[in-house]
């Protein structure tokens, strides 16, 4: 049988499976036969450890989860074994911190539940020198719209970690256009609904090996929960208590599927999603969280899209608006005036760089950091502090990629750039807005590179002196054979901080 049948029939099995589980609020899902079933993670790598995780199915109270860590995937040079535990309050997630391994070196790992042993992960420490370094950017997957076959071409690339920026899972169909596999369920609303959609996603077999091959750093945009969402408020102008309700079911699903930390869930049922991870002398990277904390976007009219293009809308200009809030800025000022790597990395989720639109000198696109002007403005100004010295913002969430300058004022092209920006296109989704993007390249000079035709992802490979990118685009979303070419190269020399093409 062809690996594109078994793909299918793989895909098709897992939703019946899963989707025919009851809708009735509280309703457990049935246990799996394979209490691995879906499969292991790493992640939060650090010169010492890293996070484990694994999630088994239908537990009814917590159960205790064997593990091993050994050097070789042969399980015979093992260093570390134990016991941890699988939450049922957590849908059975087991999230492992694991420290005192030494720097720079691969790590092979397995759990255990009764006679059952889950697949064997690889993932890796942090070196202590670190001379170069390889990451994979990458966002936006859609399972209606395409195969994850990026993750293919991602895994054959070896990079020392891939950073996730949001719409891991999305949370409602879009369009009309052809799909190559359904959701076959209503929009998710209670914790089980997405707990389902979050386990749908990991039968996919290549996110699947990408997440037992390689540490994820992973943050999350809207569609985790609800398009166009902002902080407390819905996207769909709904009942506010309805939409907390629904938040924060979404947010302890997230929790439960993610290599994270067990202090990033607070106790409030809140995320703790902004974080740096350090390539000590190389880069630190700064992980943010523009969703959870933002001000609602500028101008709502009821019943109009909370993403929208505004015009004669000051409300954009307001310093008290921010994409961050108060004290994930305050971190981050914090982070980047105290920063000694070469390389200051900022993970965030949405398009940065100013972006001029055919509507008027005062459009701006409401959902991006061009409705927080003030926002942008502050975080512009630490990337002029002295201790950043070359500073990279990398985002997704357009569908589109970008490679941009980053100036103070977009629209003089003589200005030096404060930062290099680049943008991933969604993993596996469809393009951008054709009538918003197409004609920005005119209109904005400090767009280096603009491709809305292709979804894929971006590899990086930094070394003190040079950020080489490359534009990895998938050939064709409906076959699950696809494989990647590269539609773009640049580069960013270390202290220029601009694009070079």
């Amino acid at each position: 049988m062809q690996r594109r049948e078994l793909v299918r029939g793989a895909a098709a099995l897992a939703a019946a499976r899963f989707l025919a589980a009851p809708r009735a609020a509280g309703a457990a899902p049935r246990p799996a036969t394979d209490p691995f079933r879906l499969g292991v993670a790493s992640g939060e790598p650090a010169a010492d450890g890293f996070v484990l995780w694994t999630r088994v199915e239908g537990l009814i109270e917590d159960a205790a989860i064997g593990y091993e860590i050994a050097e070789d995937d042969a399980f015979r040079r093992i260093v570390r074994t134990g016991r941890t535990r699988a939450v049922a309050g957590r849908g059975g997630a087991v999230h492992l911190e694991v420290g005192g391994l030494s720097p720079g070196r691969d790590y092979f790992y397995r759990f255990h539940l009764g006679g059952e042993v889950s697949r064997a992960g690889r993932t890796r420490t942090i070196p202590a020198a670190p001379q170069r370094l390889r990451l994979a950017l990458t966002s936006c997957q859609h399972w209606e719209h395409g195969w994850f076959s990026g993750y293919r071409d991602m895994v054959a690339a070896d990079p020392d970690a891939v950073i996730q920026v949001g719409d891991y899972i999305y949370e409602r169909s879009f369009g009309a256009a052809p799909k190559v596999r359904t959701f076959d369920a209503l929009d998710p609303v209670s914790l089980d609904d997405y707990r389902r959609r979050h386990a749908l996603y990991r039968t996919d077999p290549d996110l699947a090996t990408a997440h037992a091959a390689l540490p994820f750093v992973v943050t999350f945009d809207d569609h985790e929960v609800e398009n166009d969402y902002a902080g407390a408020v819905g996207g769909d102008f709904g009942d506010p208590a309805r939409f907390l309700r629904r938040r924060a079911a979404a947010y302890q699903a997230y929790f439960e599927h993610m290599p994270l930390r067990p202090s990033a869930f607070l106790p409030d049922g809140g995320l703790r999603l902004y974080r740096r991870v350090e390539w000590p002398g190389l880069a630190t990277l700064h992980v943010l969280d523009t969703r959870q904390h933002r001000t609602p976007q500028a101008c709502p009219e009821p019943g109009a899209p909370r993403s929208r293009v505004l015009t004669a809308c000051p409300a954009a200009l307001d310093p008290a608006a921010s994409l961050l809030g108060p004290a994930q800025e305050r971190w981050l000022t914090r982070g980047l005036t105290r920063e000694q790597a070469p390389w200051s990395l900022i993970a965030q989720q949405t398009l940065f760089a100013r972006l001029s639109l055919p509507q008027g000198e005062d459009a701006r696109y409401s959902d991006i950091w061009d409705g927080y002007e003030a926002s942008r403005d502050r975080l512009l100004a630490q990337l002029r502090h002295p201790s950043v010295r070359s500073p990279v913002v990398l985002s997704g969430d357009v569908h589109s990629f970008w490679l941009n300058d980053v100036r103070a004022d977009s629209r003089r092209s003589g200005e030096a750039p404060l930062a290099a920006e680049v943008v991933t296109s969604c993993l596996a989704s469809r393009n951008g807005p054709e009538a918003l993007f197409a004609p920005a390249r005119a209109l904005n000079p400090h767009v280096r590179f603009l491709d809305n035709a292709h979804s894929g992802y971006v590899r990086l490979d930094l070394r003190p002196g040079r950020l080489e990118i490359e534009l990895r685009a998938v050939h064709d979303l409906a076959d699950p054979d696809s494989g990647c070419r590269t539609v773009a190269s640049a580069a960013v020399v270390a202290g220029r901080r601009g694009v070079e093409i």
